[in-house]
């Protein structure tokens, strides 16, 4: 029996240039669309350090409103200045006896978002460009399509 050897010799291993391209071109598609909503996801992960903190002074100024029958002179921690925060800065004004607004301010990189909230309740958010604002503005803004 005739038995036929067919070497072709030692063995290739390892990629072609094309796939080696496809798998670069998959990469930077998934990029483009995973690095802008990973930063949505990390910002809106920021917001909560102002609103939470928004709503524990809201609570302070009225116990020292409801105390004192006015928000003048206020040394609660509602109305102190706090530059302590991560992304934000605290500050609070008293407008008159009976009203006051309190306001976080973004830094770093929350800077361009302002949210703020009066003894009425009335909450507003400033945001930057890219965000949209809710109509009507009586809430904190959240979410990049304005959601509150």
């Amino acid at each position: 029996m005739l038995h036929l050897n067919r070497d072709t010799g030692p063995r290739q291993r390892g990629f072609t240039l094309i796939e080696i391209m496809i798998v670069v071109a998959v990469v930077a598609i998934l990029s483009v669309v995973a690095v802008p909503a990973y930063r949505d996801y990390l910002t809106r992960g920021r917001i909560p350090e102002a609103t939470s903190a928004l709503a524990t002074r809201q609570v302070q100024a009225e116990q020292f409103f409801q105390d004192n029958r006015t928000y003048v002179g206020a040394t609660n921690p509602a109305c102190v200045a706090d530059s302590t925060g991560t992304y934000f800065n605290l500050s609070c004004s008293v407008q008159t006896a009976t009203q006051v607004t309190i306001q976080a301010v973004g830094k770093g990189a929350m800077a361009g978002f302002t949210y703020t909230v009066n003894q009425a309740n009335t909450k507003t958010s400033a945001v930057p460009s890219g965000w949209t604002t809710h109509s009507p503005n009586n809430c904190w803004v959240v979410r990049k399509d304005g959601q509150c």
